[in-house]
Order: C-alpha cells, then sequence, then structure tokens
C-alpha cells in the first residue's frame, strides 16, 4: 500500500511540475520531490505543519499529501476542523493527559506516548468514543535529557504489564528523537539502537500491539533514518521553510 500511495503521488507531482507554478507558492514543491525520491516507498512523511495558516497545508494536500502533523491541541482541532476530512492527523508534541479528550475523536495516531498514565488517559477517551486509538510509544534515545521518552526498561514495564487491559488503545510502534547534532555517527548510532528495541519487541504480537512502525528521523536527519530502518518521518521545515513564532 506505500508504495501504490508513493508513486500516485510521484504522477501527481509529475503533473504539477508541467504546470505554471504560482509565484507565492507557500510550499517547496522541489524539495517534496527530492524527499519522495529519497523515500523510494520506504517510509510514510508526515508533514509537520504546526505554526503553518491553512492555506500551506491545502497546498500540500492538493498535490496529494495526507499525513500531517501538529504539535499543539488547540491548533490541530481548529485544523481539522477547517480542512477536508480524509486528512490523517498526527499528534507529534507532548501530550498532557488533560488535553486527550480534544483531539481523541479523530486523531489518526499520538505519537510520543511516555507514561502508562497517558495511555490510560488515551484508552479512557478512546472508549468515550467508541474507538480504538493508535499510539507510538516514545524512546529517550538523544544525550539531551531535555528529550522525552521511555527508557530500556520502562519500556518492557508498559509493553509486559498493565497493557492487555486498555482495549481502546493500539499500540502500533515506537518513535525516537535523535540528539540534535551534527556528529553523524552518534546520530546514526542512536537511530541503530531504536531500531534494535524495536526488532526486539516486534514478535510480541498482542491483541493492542503489534509493532509496525518505526518512527524516527526529522528535516536534518532523515536520510540517515531511512539507512537505519525509519518507516515513517517528520519533516517540517524542508517543505513548509522555517517557522515565525508568535509570542
Amino acid at each position: 500500500m506505500q508504495l501504490i500511495l508513493h508513486i500516485l503521488l510521484c504522477i501527481t507531482l509529475l503533473l504539477f511540475a508541467n504546470e505554471e507554478k504560482p509565484t507565492n507558492m507557500p510550499i517547496h514543491i522541489e524539495k517534496y520531490k527530492q524527499i519522495f525520491i529519497d523515500l523510494n516507498g520506504k517510509a510514510t512523511l508526515i508533514a509537520v505543519s504546526k505554526t503553518k495558516p491553512i492555506e500551506d497545508i491545502q497546498a500540500l494536500y492538493d498535490l496529494g499529501q495526507r499525513d500531517f502533523g501538529e504539535n499543539y491541541v488547540q491548533e490541530l482541532v481548529d485544523k481539522y476542523e477547517k480542512l477536508p476530512k480524509d486528512i490523517h492527523w498526527h499528534f507529534i508534541g507532548h501530550l498532557q493527559s488533560n488535553k486527550v479528550k480534544y483531539i481523541a475523536p479523530f486523531v489518526h495516531l499520538i505519537h510520543g506516548v511516555d507514561s502508562l498514565s497517558l495511555l490510560k488517559e488515551i484508552n479512557k477517551q478512546g472508549l468515550k468514543n467508541n474507538r480504538i486509538i493508535d499510539c507510538l510509544l516514545q524512546i529517550h534515545i538523544a544525550k539531551e535529557e531535555t528529550k522525552f521518552g521511555l527508557n530500556s526498561d520502562e519500556l518492557e514495564a508498559v509493553l509486559t504489564g498493565e497493557l492487555s487491559a486498555l482495549k481502546n488503545i493500539s499500540i502500533t510502534g515506537l518513535m525516537g528523537m535523535a540528539s540534535f547534532s551534527t556528529n553523524i555517527d552518534l546520530v546514526r548510532a542512536e537511530f541503530n539502537y531504536l531500531k534494535s528495541l524495536f526488532v526486539k519487541y516486534t514478535p510480541l504480537q498482542t491483541a493492542n500491539c503489534k509493532l509496525q512502525i518505526l518512527s524516527m528521523g526529522m528535516s536534518s536527519d532523515y536520510k540517515i533514518a531511512i539507512e537505519e530502518g525509519s518507516n515513517m518521518i517528520r519533516i517540517g521545515s524542508l517543505l513548509f521553510g522555517e517557522r515565525k513564532y508568535t509570542k
């Protein structure tokens, strides 16, 4: 299925390449095309659209992009209400338990789940909305202590503990963010470590845990991530340009 979507999107991009482009195009078309060449059907692209206006997202949607990632709950809710309903919305920020209820009715995938207590709240809201919510467990692989995530012992405790009682969540994979570093060997080693955990626990197939997604890689390191086995990447600035934050 991923390969079919890749082919269809490539066709769309080729058709668009032959059209006259508006001078104020809000996204980087050429970089978008290059990313898909780099992915070669091996990974899902999440377009990170946080802080970006509706018009920018719509422009990328019109090219065939359907997976978008947001960091802030209220911004995600607002965009969900205004944009086409076949978009797959990914929540990729650090999610607070008291805000799960706002995205539970529609979110496609929650990245960055880093505690059993958060999983329990997602399960609670999934039950209220009569749906099973897909989640990725975030693993701390970077040198920076500011990044969130489970360590290997905590991961094992979650996967082998109370998980089976949570009927309205599904653990579909692992995710992690490498150190923000120009040291390629360091970044590669961190991705390789996450891949090793993914391989270790993939055989653990239960009713609500089937590891299929290995999400790692962003604008600065996605090529390394793909080489190390990532099948889902998150790209923002390469597509939309640098973000302008308002105070």
